[in-house]
């Protein structure tokens, strides 16, 4: 009996050891392979998407999220001078236990029509003289503008270019950059003009980058490449997306995207779930994707 009990320990102690031994071999492997990957925090809104889920999930998600591979996030809740309900400087924090770093933030104030159509930014300035430094204190490096409504013509269209040189120039003063984020919408014409053009076209390179979101540029039925060569060094960040899991569908060339890095000015990516296919969780489409992109040669380490 006690020969018995003995054989049992052993065992169970080699299957611990052995359990050991792989859960440290795949955090090695993990730790070789590590490229310089962000995640937008909107992809696990589930369970952090307020300040009520943060305050509970955090340490756990963003810990889980640098295992998986990232090594910075874009943030998604920027309000009134907090992300996600806590200071920039709790926010960073959070950010650097978990081995991540806040590089980025999508937050912006959009101006009404009335704003618009008096090329009134008085207020609006106001709001970024707040924003702009708890951004530095979390020590965001580029603050990100979304997708807007659409100008109606193109004299509002000159309007809101005016407004993001001017947002562009107050961030950058600060040493920061500012981006504009886009989806399909903006291929649309205004006035027989393509918007994302005429915006590129009307705003300064030094105020402000274009984030493209590949999967929306894609949908718009654009090639990616193509406006890479056109905009040459106008794209520091890209977004990372596919119709779910990142390189599942095969709708989006990300090698092709990846390969043509130089072209854009790629200084680093952002991946994006926007919604997965019920299967899986938005956590484990996170994780899914982290994977796809370590395991491409053509992904590199940095940008």
């Amino acid at each position: 009996m006690k020969k018995t009990l003995l054989l049992v320990a052993i065992l169970a102690a080699a299957g611990s050891i052995t359990m050991m031994a792989a859960q440290r071999s795949r955090h090695s492997a993990i730790k070789q392979q590590r490229k310089e990957m962000m995640i937008q925090l909107y992809s696990i809104r589930d369970l952090i998407g307020d300040s009520a889920l943060y305050a509970k999930n955090h340490v756990e998600v963003l810990k889980k999220l640098h295992d998986f591979g990232y090594t910075g996030t874009e943030a998604a809740c920027y309000d009134k001078g907090k992300f996600y309900g806590v200071s920039p400087e709790q926010y960073k924090k959070d950010c650097e236990a978990a081995g991540l770093k806040a590089l980025s933030s999508h937050s912006t104030y959009w101006l009404s029509e009335e704003e618009i159509e008096n090329h009134d930014f008085s207020k609006a300035m106001k709001w970024w003289d707040e924003a702009i430094p708890a951004h530095k204190a979390a020590g965001i490096k580029y603050i990100i503008s979304a997708t807007a409504p659409m100008p109606k013509n193109l004299k509002q269209g000159q309007t809101l270019c005016d407004y993001h040189n001017a947002v562009g120039a107050k961030i950058r003063a600060a040493g920061m950059k500012y981006g504009f984020h886009s989806h399909a919408v903006e291929f649309n014409k205004v006035e027989g003009t393509t918007w994302i053009e005429y915006m590129l076209k009307h705003i300064s390179p030094e105020n402000m980058f274009w984030q493209m979101d590949t999967y929306w540029c894609v949908m718009a039925q654009q090639a990616p490449c193509e406006w890479f060569s056109k905009f040459p060094g106008r794209c520091k960040l890209l977004h990372i997306k596919d119709h779910y899991v990142v390189g599942k569908s095969g709708m989006v060339n990300f090698e092709a995207i990846f390969n043509d890095a130089s072209k854009c000015g790629l200084e680093n990516y952002v991946v994006e779930l926007e919604e997965t296919d019920g299967s899986i969780s938005f956590l484990e489409g996170v994780r899914q994707s982290a994977a796809y992109l370590l395991s491409k040669s053509w992904v590199k380490t940095s940008y």
